[in-house]
């Protein structure tokens, strides 16, 4: 796998990194894809390993650079920051849900993308996952080991009762997210974000989604080997699969 560049768009204080197709190509399918900083996300290899496979589709990538992560910031450090911003009273998911959204918008108006995927890796699935769930714009989700429950994280220890927390959950987002098609991945022992938390999450994702169509949307787990530490790692065929299956609901 190799490295890939990326470029930016700017949309007042915020910066929005993509690759892809140009954009004189005008309107095409589009991902939003999660992971560390908006750069990063793109082009450092093993995290990009979702755009290395979609490159040369005709779907542009998009991304935007996670809270705790950035210049002076260690994104190991990124899940201990949010803890501390989230004690001190900050919203700090809803404020960059606010800037994804106005990205979308920005992109919208200047004719770049049509349909929409939102995805996104451990911290940023968590962050696609609330995406989707607040701007229908997103058609599907994709998420590789999502963290799913704030107050699971070793981070959060002091803060599991916070209402803010409890807020976060993604079983609170299960409602909006039962009409369209959302794919996750796991490790079948990740003590990092909890397989069990992934197996809840999509098995009450599924019987909304049943109570409210009596046609079931394909909500999907796929269940692999542990791998890396914790057994939170994400291989390559993974990713692979993962951007077959993006192929197959945006193209």
């Amino acid at each position: 796998m190799s490295q890939l560049k990326s470029d930016e768009i700017q949309l007042d204080n915020l910066t929005i990194n993509w690759t892809g197709p140009s954009l004189d190509e005008g309107k095409m399918p589009a991902l939003f894809y999660f992971a560390l900083t908006g750069f990063e996300s793109l082009t450092l290899d093993p995290f990009n390993q979702i755009v290395q496979f979609l490159h040369g589709k005709k779907i542009r990538i998009f991304s935007l650079t996670l809270p705790g992560h950035g210049e002076k910031l260690s994104p190991t450090k990124a899940i201990a920051f949010w803890a501390e911003e989230i004690k001190q009273g900050k919203k700090l998911i809803d404020e960059f849900i606010q800037d994804a959204k106005r990205a979308i918008t920005h992109l919208e108006s200047l004719e770049l993308i049509s349909k929409l995927c939102a995805a996104g890796l451990s911290r940023g699935g968590f962050i696609a996952a609330h995406l989707a769930a607040q701007d229908p714009r997103v058609d599907s989700l994709l998420c590789f080991a999502p963290m799913i429950d704030l107050a699971y994280m070793s981070e959060f220890d002091t803060l599991k009762n916070d209402p803010y927390v409890q807020k976060m959950h993604l079983s609170n987002l299960i409602d909006d997210l039962a009409n369209r098609p959302v794919r996750f991945y796991v490790g079948n022992r990740d003590a990092r974000v909890g397989t069990r938390n992934c197996f809840d999450f999509i098995e009450a994702l599924t019987e909304k989604s049943f109570e409210k169509n009596r046609n079931l949307i394909p909500s999907e787990l796929i269940l692999k080997p542990s791998i890396g530490r914790d057994g939170h790692g994400t291989s390559p065929e993974t990713f692979k699969d993962g951007a077959e299956w993006i192929c197959k609901n945006l193209l």
